[in-house]
C-alpha cells in the first residue's frame, strides 16, 4: 500500500491495529458460541469485553519475534491484558480459525467499500450519458472513421460495462464471506458444527461447506478476478479518454485545475495524466490475478505458501482498485467536451460513413451485394483520396442507380442516429 494511491478508509482497514481487533472480534465471538454449549464458563466474553482492551500492535510484532507465530503473539499479548479469563480463548481452535474468518471480514468490508465507489462512477457515467447522448460523434474501428455514434452512447458502454464489473464484484462479496471454526483439519474434533455457525453468524459469515484447515481459496481468486476486470473495465475508458485529449482529436479532456502544470519544460501541455495514471495502476490489479490463481493449489488440507502472498496482494489490490474507481469518478465528472471538435472531426470524415446505407439501397434495387460493394467502394476512395465528394460520385455513377433524392434521403445523419436515445437509456436502466 503506497499512501499516493490509498484512500484513508482503507488505511484504517489494513492496518495492523484494525486486523488484530478483528481476530479479537473472532476469537470473542466464538468464546459467546462456546459459553451457550457449556465448554466455556459464563460471562468469560462479557468480562474480557469489559476491560475494553487496548492492543498493542508493536507489542504483538515484540512477541512475535521471539514465538515466531502471529496469532500466538496475539494470545500472548490478549492474556497480558485480560488476565485469567483469556485461557478460555481459542479453546478447540487452530490459527486458520482466527486468521481465515478475519480475513474474510476484512476481504468483505474492503469489497463493500469498492462497491460504494463503483456506484459513484456508474452515477458520474449516467449523467454524462444522458448529457451527451445526442452529441454526434465518429465512430471509430482499428482507430479509423466509421459510422456516427453519439457521445453518449459511448459513455453508456462504459456505464454497462461497470455495472457488469460491479455485478462481479458482489457475486465475488457473497462467495468470500465464508470463515470456518472447525479446528485443526476442519474436523470439530473439539468444537462443534453449531459452536462454528453460531460464531460466524455473528459476525456476518458463512460456514464454509469443508474447510480443511483453511477456506478454499478458489473463494479469494473470485474476488481478485472481479477486481482485475473492474480495473480493466476503467482502464478501457482511461484509453479512450486519452485518445480524445490527443491533439490532433481534441475531442475531449481532462479537467485543467487552475494552478495545474502540464509539463517542467513545455508550459503549453495539458496532459491526460489521470488517464495514464488509470492504465498503469490497472496493471498492478491485474497483476494480482495469477498469485491469486496459484493460491488455490493447497498441499493436502493446508500449507501456508499462500500466507505472504495474501498479505501483499489482498491490501495492494483492493487498495488500489478504491483509488482508481474514485479517480475514475473524478475524470468523468470533470471531463471537458468539445462538440465543436466532434462534428468537425465528423465532417472530416467526409460523408463516407454513409457507405453502409449506399450499400444496402442498392442491394434493394436488386443488385448482388458484392458487385454494390464494389460500385461504393470505388466512388469512396475516389472521394478520399480528394477527387469529388462521395455523394457527387455516387449521383455522377451511370453504374449507381440511386436517383439524388434517394441519395438525399440515405444521407440523413438524423436517421443513422434514430436509436441513440434507446440505446443510451437501455443501458443506464438494465439491470445489467
Amino acid at each position: 500500500m503506497i499512501l499516493r494511491y490509498t484512500p484513508a478508509d482503507f488505511t484504517a482497514l489494513w492496518s495492523s491495529e484494525h486486523r488484530y481487533e478483528v481476530w479479537l472480534d473472532v476469537e470473542l465471538a466464538a468464546c459467546d458460541a462456546m459459553e451457550c454449549a457449556g465448554l466455556v464458563p459464563r460471562g468469560t466474553a462479557a468480562r474480557i469485553r469489559a476491560k475494553n482492551l487496548v492492543l498493542d500492535a508493536d507489542r504483538i510484532e515484540q512477541i512475535e519475534r521471539t514465538v515466531k507465530h502471529d496469532v500466538i503473539a496475539f494470545l500472548t499479548h490478549v492474556e497480558e491484558l485480560a488476565g485469567a479469563d483469556a485461557r478460555w480463548l481459542h479453546r478447540g481452535m487452530t490459527s486458520s480459525d482466527v486468521l481465515d474468518t478475519s480475513f474474510a471480514i476484512l476481504l468483505r468490508d474492503a469489497t463493500d467499500g469498492l462497491l460504494k465507489r463503483a456506484d459513484a462512477l456508474l452515477t458520474a457515467l449516467a449523467k454524462r450519458a444522458r448529457e451527451h447522448k445526442k452529441t454526434p460523434m465518429i465512430g471509430r474501428s482499428h482507430g479509423i472513421f466509421a459510422e456516427p455514434i453519439t457521445f453518449g452512447i459511448v459513455l453508456a458502454g462504459h456505464h454497462a460495462e461497470i455495472v457488469r464489473a460491479r455485478e462481479r464484484l458482489a457475486q465475488a462479496r457473497e462467495h468470500i464471506a465464508y470463515g470456518k471454526i472447525a479446528g485443526a483439519v476442519g474436523t470439530y474434533a473439539h468444537v462443534t458444527p453449531a459452536i462454528e455457525a453460531s460464531t460466524l453468524s455473528a459476525l456476518g459469515l458463512r460456514p464454509e461447506t469443508v474447510s480443511t484447515q483453511v477456506v478454499p481459496r478458489d473463494r479469494h481468486a473470485e474476488l481478485f478476478c472481479a477486481m482485475a476486470l473492474c480495473a480493466a473495465g476503467i482502464e478501457r475508458l482511461a484509453t479512450n479518454v486519452r485518445h480524445w485529449q490527443r491533439s490532433e482529436v481534441n475531442e475531449a479532456e481532462e479537467a485543467f485545475t487552475v494552478g495545474q502544470k502540464g509539463s517542467s519544460a513545455m508550459p503549453h501541455k495539458r496532459n491526460p495524466i489521470l488517464s495514464e495514471n488509470l492504465c498503469g495502476l490497472a496493471r498492478v490489479v491485474r497483476a494480482a490475478c495469477i498469485p491469486a490463481l496459484e493460491n488455490v493449489a493447497l498441499w493436502h488440507e493446508r500449507d501456508i505458501s499462500h500466507s505472504s502472498v495474501e498479505r501483499m496482494i489482498a491490501p495492494d489490490t483492493t487498495t488500489t482498485l478504491a483509488f482508481m474507481l474514485e479517480r475514475a469518478r473524478g475524470l468523468v465528472d470533470g471531463l471537458v467536451v468539445y462538440r465543436e471538435r466532434m462534428k468537425q472531426n465528423l465532417d472530416r470524415a467526409a460523408e463516407l460513413y454513409f457507405s453502409e446505407a449506399v450499400l444496402l439501397a442498392l442491394v434493394e434495387t436488386g443488385l448482388p451485394r458484392q458487385e454494390a460493394y464494389v460500385l461504393v467502394q470505388r466512388n469512396a476512395m475516389r472521394a478520399w483520396k480528394g477527387d469529388g465528394t462521395f455523394r457527387d460520385n455516387l449521383a455522377n455513377d451511370a453504374d449507381v442507380k440511386l436517383s439524388r433524392e434517394k441519395l438525399a434521403e440515405l444521407f440523413d445523419l438524423d436517421h443513422a442516429l434514430a436509436w441513440a436515445d434507446t440505446i443510451v437509456e437501455r443501458a443506464l436502466t438494465a439491470p445489467g
